[in-house]
């Protein structure tokens, strides 16, 4: 990787580390194994949304020409979002693709994904979330706590999600796929079953 970006990435680094001494940060990055162009980040669910209470782990992938051109970042933690994928974590539309300046850090990257979270963007990158956020807000809501709890550690919980859930596993399912399908046919069982028989 190229000295630039290795030094700056050290001095962001460091100054995380000083910042969360003098005041715990809802924003965190480290190094994967050593490595300066694999990195691992979490941010923490804005206040007064369905993510508040989680924690999100964040996959960063930073390229040579930082800090020239921006990081790849991905949500590892699935999330049930209009601008993230639910499956594969990416994140539409890539506001750091499109908004990138070289003055901005891998925290301001952070600190970008964590208002998305608050604040959903016009472009989606699932139409399932997207339909359901716009037109059945209640259930979009309900639904998003659901995920943050379970993948996230977040504090709603949800029996009669978890009860459904619960009967497609006995069925033989997987609790992840059925979770997915459940949500993306707006928590109808018969639907759901439908959807993972064919």
């Amino acid at each position: 990787m190229a000295s630039t970006a290795v030094s700056r990435i050290k001095s962001e680094l460091e100054e995380l580390l000083r910042s969360e001494k003098i005041e715990p940060c809802p924003i965190k990055i480290e190094r994967v194994n050593d490595s300066w162009t694999d990195l691992r980040g979490q941010i923490s669910g804005p206040p007064n949304t369905p993510y508040e209470g989680g924690k999100f782990t964040l996959e960063i992938k930073v390229p040579e020409e930082y800090p020239y051109s921006p990081p790849k970042i991905r949500f590892m933690t699935l999330v049930w979002h209009p601008n993230v994928s639910f499956v594969t974590g990416t994140i539409c539309p890539d506001i750091l693709e499109e908004k990138w300046a070289a003055t901005m850090t891998l925290r301001t990257a952070m600190m970008s994904l964590q208002a998305l979270l608050a604040a959903a963007q016009p472009d989606p990158r699932s139409s399932l979330v997207a339909y359901q956020f716009r037109n059945q807000h209640d259930l979009f809501m309900r639904t998003a706590k659901h995920w943050t709890h379970a993948y996230a550690g977040g504090p709603h919980t949800f029996p009669e999600f978890d009860s459904k859930i619960q009967l497609l596993v006995e069925k033989g399912y997987a609790e992840d796929d059925a979770r997915s399908v459940l949500s993306s046919e707006n928590w109808n069982l018969d639907k759901a079953t439908e959807c993972l028989v064919s």
